[in-house]
């Protein structure tokens, strides 16, 4: 297996695209790695490059997740190709790709995959951090291209490109398609975006999926999405990875019979879009009544003024769990308001004993919020 070091330059960029070409056409597998992460030395020592390969495998995409545990999803070339031909047929056919979320995530590296399936050249967004002034400078050779432009970014992202507007607004807006993914899209989010005349396509979906696998509620083709008796996700399809980097206990109990059993709560509707409520484990157990963090977020996140919210449970000795919210708001918002609008909407229990605000809430990855560090926060509060 074939280490990828990405240091945030094109050149590493173009070395693992290369890499990845060859893996798909049968060759040494990949784990391309963030040589700036502190813990990516600890993922590549997990992963045992040195040691056999799982067969069939042609990317490894190592992460530590929530849990801080390494964790190495093993990808096929067929079920790369099978992801990246089914975003292109629910976009509008096969077109030009800008990459603009880091390449080690499933992301961004299907982002090269597509622009590879396609016969077209990536133009890579580089440096740190993300500038939308930059981006509008990356995207300027995919926007000259004939034919359908794309992109992927996450929602943190287009909020700092509908905030700053200018130049880097206006090339959001001359893609055919942005993907959104590794968080949820708000539907203040989703407005703004419509408002404004970016053409955004949230997209659900993770490592063991190869990037979104459900694309604006609606499973891509040949994806099938049904909850389970616990309204735990369940997938299937040629989308899915085949296990996980030497642990086959986790494979096993992760995938069954052709299914993936996700972390993710869910369920179907009447016109069978895919709703994502939650992760299984954001329920909080607060004087015996489960709450949903997820649905306590989504009433904060719909009170005028709040941009987001997180929504953790503490310990408490009186309650077992304790309520809490992180807040950002683009306004002067009173607490009292926020908390009164969830006991109006989701009852006593659900109603956050503690609203704290914060300019921005911590994250981790692409885009995903940092609930360790949100909880963290409280205690050191």
């Amino acid at each position: 297996m074939r280490v990828i070091w990405l240091d945030g330059s094109a050149t590493a960029i173009a070395s693992l695209d290369e890499a990845v070409a060859a893996a798909l056409d049968g060759g040494e597998a990949v784990l391309p790695l963030n040589a700036a992460d502190p813990s990516a030395s600890t993922l590549r020592e997990a992963m045992a490059p040195e040691q056999p390969l799982e067969p069939g495998t042609a990317v490894v995409i190592a992460t530590s997740g929530s849990t801080g545990a390494p964790k190495g999803v093993l990808l096929s070339s067929r079920t790369l190709a099978a992801s990246a031909t089914a975003t292109h047929a629910r976009l509008g056919g096969a077109g030009h790709w800008l990459l603009a979320t880091p390449a080690h995530y499933i992301g961004g590296l299907q982002v090269l995959i597509r622009a590879r399936l396609a016969g077209t050249k990536p133009a890579f967004l580089t440096g740190e951090g993300f500038r939308t002034d930059a981006f509008a400078a990356a995207a300027a050779p995919v926007l000259a291209e004939e034919g359908p432009r794309y992109t992927a970014l996450v929602p943190t992202q287009l909020v700092r490109l509908l905030d700053d507007g200018g130049a880097g607004l206006d090339a959001a807006k001359a893609f055919d398609a942005i993907v959104l993914g590794a968080a949820a899209t708000s539907p203040k989010l989703r407005a703004r975006a419509a408002e404004a005349g970016v053409r955004i396509v949230p997209a659900y979906g993770m490592s063991e999926t190869a990037s979104g696998c459900v694309y604006d509620g609606l499973p891509l083709d040949g994806v099938r999405v049904e909850p389970d008796a616990d309204e735990r996700l369940c997938i299937s399809g040629d989308v899915l990875a085949h296990g996980y980097r030497l642990a086959p206990e986790l494979t096993a109990d992760s995938f069954r019979d052709g299914w993936f059993r996700t972390s993710d709560r869910g369920r179907l509707l009447p016109d069978g879009r895919v709703e994502v409520l939650g992760r299984a484990d954001d329920v909080i157990n607060t004087g015996g009544v489960k709450v949903s963090a997820g649905a306590v977020e989504r009433v904060l996140g719909s009170c005028p003024g709040v941009r987001d919210a997180c929504v953790v449970g503490l310990p408490d000795p009186e309650w077992g769990e304790a309520v809490v919210a992180l807040v950002v708001a683009e306004q002067q918002v009173e607490a009292a308001g926020l908390r009164a609008a969830v006991r109006t909407e989701l009852g006593t229990a659900a109603t956050p004993k503690r609203v704290e605000f914060t300019a921005e809430l911590p994250l981790r990855g692409p885009g995903k919020i940092d609930r360790a560090a949100v909880r963290t926060s409280f205690g050191a509060g």
